[in-house]
């Protein structure tokens, strides 16, 4: 062992030591990077890039140390007062709540590309669009909250199953929790999660569901608290929806109208010719998936945006959860076709398409479901992540089946968080 390398064992950081660090940029999961003296990589949850914190070290792995802050010795220019009150308390609904607003699409948008070129192994990629979803505060209209052993509701803290009870996340829009968090309120069956739901025309739902198992979504009803109507009602890119209020929505108030905008946009024809399999069988009918589409929010711009001259489009709609498959009044005028099913079983037994929209859940889609699209020979996909790791895993597997990205943006649909969707535009190789 050289002089140097018995230095470096001697000041090796070891768990529960202190010590100080500027934090350089923001990693996937919203955690702060800086560097530990021993020239380790260290990762600071609550840090921001520009942050010089004194921090101590919770996880010592051998390239790296998890370290949780002590105290902000010199803020970072972007550091703000927090715009949450149940996040100062330590719950881990809004991360970036202490993070000004107009710098996080700049820091979405790198921890994208970072795991483009780390995870996707992906270097030339178009530039990342950002766009920004308003409001910043107040867009929640649906969220799960826990229960304690007192029958409580709240949101979780930061790693923990502790639960914050006395004041209300400030993701969500007025009136959403009223009356079932903080004082006053009401208690619920304990172990119990709560879910409530404000629609398009101002009614809350909230019933009671057994609690999920992490990363899956619970629709069984245990007991309804409050239903004005039978179904939540929403209405997005001019047509109406009607579900249960356990069945998938986006979150935020104004996504809908900016995802389907866009998918309008990117998936249009452009001019090129229509040489697709099903258009040649008939002159006046084309086919489009909608992959994980939930209760049919991009039925209509698929059936718009693929539809020969003249003709109209057959949209196969797929999606696990039976509250997907219940006929939309709203879609009546569309000829489309829900499927209750997986994706990857199903992929392979539809006709082939000339449109695609696929938004799998945060674990991506998965070598097999790209596989299964790109054999089918669609003109154009539109890909949407809600996770920058799986995405980019995800687009490496495109790629690597003879599909490019034409387009690419950061939609900061989940602010005052880490969280961000990611919408790409894939056509082959040219």
């Amino acid at each position: 062992m050289t002089k140097t390398e018995r230095n470096a064992e001697s000041a090796a950081i070891t768990k529960g030591q202190s010590f100080d660090t500027t934090v350089e940029r923001m990693g996937h999961g919203g955690v702060g990077i800086g560097a530990a003296p021993d020239g380790r990589v260290c990762f600071v949850p609550g840090a921001f890039p520009g942050d010089q914190v004194t921090v101590t070290a919770a996880k010592v792995k051998k390239s790296f140390v998890e370290a949780e802050i002590n105290a902000v010795l010199q803020a970072s220019p972007d550091r703000v007062e927090s715009a949450c009150p149940a996040a100062q308390r330590g719950a881990g609904c809004c991360d970036f709540a202490e993070l000004d607003p107009a710098a996080e699409p700049g820091i979405k948008v790198a921890v994208l590309r970072d795991q483009l070129r780390r995870v996707g192994r992906l270097e030339n990629v178009p530039e990342i669009e950002a766009v920004d979803v308003a409001p910043q505060r107040g867009w929640r209209t649906r969220v799960r909250l826990g229960v304690d052993k007192q029958g409580r509701a709240g949101v979780r803290k930061r790693g923990s199953t502790e639960l914050i009870t006395d004041v209300a996340c400030s993701q969500l829009i007025p009136g959403l929790v009223s009356g079932l968090v903080g004082p006053g309120a009401r208690t619920f069956s304990p172990g119990a999660e709560v879910i409530a739901v404000m629609d398009s025309d101002g009614n809350r739902h909230v019933v009671e569901t057994r609690k999920a198992p992490r990363g899956r979504r619970v629709e069984t009803i245990r007991e309804t608290i409050e239903a004005p109507t039978q179904d939540v009602v929403q209405r997005a890119d001019g047509h109406e929806f009607h579900f249960p209020p356990t069945a998938f929505w986006q979150a935020h108030i104004g996504a809908p109208d900016v995802y389907t905008q866009l998918a309008r946009q990117w998936l249009a024809a452009e001019g090129e010719a229509e040489e697709h399999e099903a258009t040649r069988e008939s002159e006046v009918t084309a086919v489009a998936w909608d992959l994980y589409g939930g209760v049919g929010l991009f039925v209509p711009a698929l059936a718009e945006v693929t539809a020969p001259e003249g003709g109209h489009t057959t949209v196969y709609s797929v999606d696990y959860s039976p509250a997907a498959a219940v006929a939309q009044p709203g879609l009546s005028d569309i000829d489309v076709h829900f499927r209750t099913a997986k994706v990857e079983q199903a992929a392979s037994q539809l006709p082939r398409p000339a449109r695609v929209i696929l938004d799998p859940p945060r674990t991506g889609a998965g070598v097999e479901v790209v596989e299964a699209i790109a054999a089918a020979a669609p003109q154009r996909v539109l890909h949407i992540g809600c996770d920058p790791a799986t995405f980019a895993r995800d687009i490496a597997a495109w790629s690597e089946r003879g599909y490019c990205l034409e387009r690419l943006a950061m939609v900061n649909a989940f602010p005052g968080t880490h969280h961000f969707e990611t919408l790409a535009l894939l056509v082959p190789a040219a």
